[in-house]
């Protein structure tokens, strides 16, 4: 049986970019898609944190270091330069390489600067109180 699990995500980048007239897709900033794990062309999930957009799209290569993260394309309408996204990859495994598999997780502060890495995430507490 194959699973799909989240690959890797970029959590909380800033859009610098929404370029309607550029040919489709998001460009990233190179260095991000190296420390990701994000090959140039794949697949991509991009929600939008501001508006609540999901869609698809695929990866481009923008410079090295430069902190660029530019919607494009006809996509360009679900952002605006300055909307936080979450732009995540999925990967198929069988069960055995989905046992110890760890996703490249990435975030960022209001520069598009990388804070930490982790590969997990932390569980999700419980806020409800008990009604008596």
């Amino acid at each position: 049986m194959q699973v799909t699990l989240l690959k890797s995500k970029l959590h909380r980048v800033t859009t610098t970019h929404a370029e309607l007239d550029y040919e489709g897709s998001c460009a990233i900033d190179g260095h991000l898609l190296e420390v990701a794990g994000i090959r140039e062309y794949e697949q991509i999930q991009i929600y939008n944190i501001n508006n609540g957009e999901r869609f698809t799209t695929y990866a481009i290569r923008a410079e090295d270091h430069s902190g660029i993260i530019s919607v494009n394309g006809a996509a360009a309408h679900k952002a605006n330069p300055n909307d936080l996204l979450i732009i995540a990859t999925y990967a198929a495994m069988d069960e055995a390489e989905a046992e110890s598999f760890k996703p490249k997780l990435v975030y960022f502060d209001e520069n598009n600067k990388i804070t930490h890495t982790r590969n997990t995430l932390p569980t999700q507490a419980s806020n409800i109180s008990k009604a008596s």
